[in-house]
């Protein structure tokens, strides 16, 4: 019989200790890698991408970012569920213990280069309410290499969206450099032709404005600042710098500054830009709303609630009332 004192529980924990640790920590070290077979999309990582790695680790940057996508999510980079051949080479791989900030396991080419350039340096600049710290200390090189990591991350997935950013990257520079009238043609060019004929459905209200506004500034203040002249604090990091909204105002309706072409642009971004997509992280009305809010309050050319007009929202202001016919 075991009699259960001081010494017997102490030598018991300490044993189930050991094991807990040889089984979790020591054991995947020693697993052989050839029974997990890499993934058809990955790929080896490139010298300036390990480095990269490196300092993701020393950062500390997995305590707040996971690296692994499960069944049930669907958030921001949410594409392709983790498999263990995602991991092949990495030792430790960087599954991460918190999602205090969004998953990685797709973010390579979400995002142009420059884009993150300005991130490392203060998050604030491109996330206004992130609660990142800012790395501005990191060297040239340091952060070039850390871009690198991170766009590598999706592996072969992660490479197409990269080489679609620096195909589009191309083409902006170059309208951009051909002077303001033609980039801004060049960007309603991109515009499938049936947003540029939609108006914004959703009247202009005091409280609608102020959510346009508010969204405004979580998001999109720090690209194109307070007065919308695309002289936010992360410009200086960005080429082609974020679009003047005011040099919209002599294209007016008719060229194309609807809020159809507002809405399709935040909705999609412009890719190859430092300009990101909010298709998954605001709704179809708050993008309505800070159109609006951009269009009045930047451009000045106003279409909400213009013909065509179908069947208006139920949770829409209601328009005065015709009178009833003569008897």
């Amino acid at each position: 019989m075991i009699h259960m004192n001081a010494k017997t529980i102490g030598v018991g924990t300490t044993a189930v200790l050991v094991l807990i640790y040889f089984l979790v920590a020591v054991g995947p070290r020693y697993t052989d890698p050839e029974g997990y077979a890499p993934a058809d999309t990955h790929r080896s990582r490139t010298a300036l991408e390990d480095e990269g790695r490196k300092l993701y680790i020393a950062y500390g940057c997995q305590y707040c970012h996971s690296q692994y996508l499960r069944q049930g999510d669907w958030g921001l980079g949410a594409e392709r569920i983790a498999e263990a051949g995602d991991y092949a080479g990495d030792y430790a791989p960087q599954l991460g213990s918190s999602r205090n900030g969004p998953d990685l396991s797709q973010e390579g080419g979400e995002h142009s280069d420059d884009w993150h350039f300005a991130h490392f340096y203060n998050p604030r600049w491109t996330r206004p309410e992130s609660i990142m710290p800012p790395f501005d200390y990191l060297r040239p090189e340091e952060t070039k290499a850390l871009t690198a990591y991170v766009q590598s991350l999706g592996h072969k997935l992660a490479d197409e969206r990269v080489a679609r950013q620096w195909k589009w990257r191309k083409e902006a520079i170059a309208a951009y450099e051909a002077g303001v009238d033609e980039n801004v043609e060049w960007l309603h060019a991109n515009v499938p032709e049936g947003w540029l004929r939609v108006p914004n459905p959703y009247p202009i209200t005091p409280v609608s404005f102020k959510r346009g506004e508010t969204i405004y500034q979580r998001h999109c203040i720090g690209c194109h600042g307070p007065v919308g002249d695309g002289q936010g604090p992360a410009a200086a990091f960005i080429y082609p710098p974020p679009l003047n909204f005011t040099t919209l105002r002599r294209h007016g309706i008719e060229g194309g500054a609807t809020g159809g072409m507002l809405y399709y642009q935040i909705m999609n971004g412009i890719t190859g830009t430092a300009m990101p997509y909010f298709k998954r992280e605001l709704e179809s009305e708050k993008i309505w709303d800070v159109s609006n809010y951009v269009a009045k309050q930047f451009i000045g050319v106003v279409d909400a609630n213009a013909e065509p007009k179908g069947i208006d929202a139920a949770f829409e202001p209601v328009e005065p009332a015709p009178a009833p016919p003569a008897l």
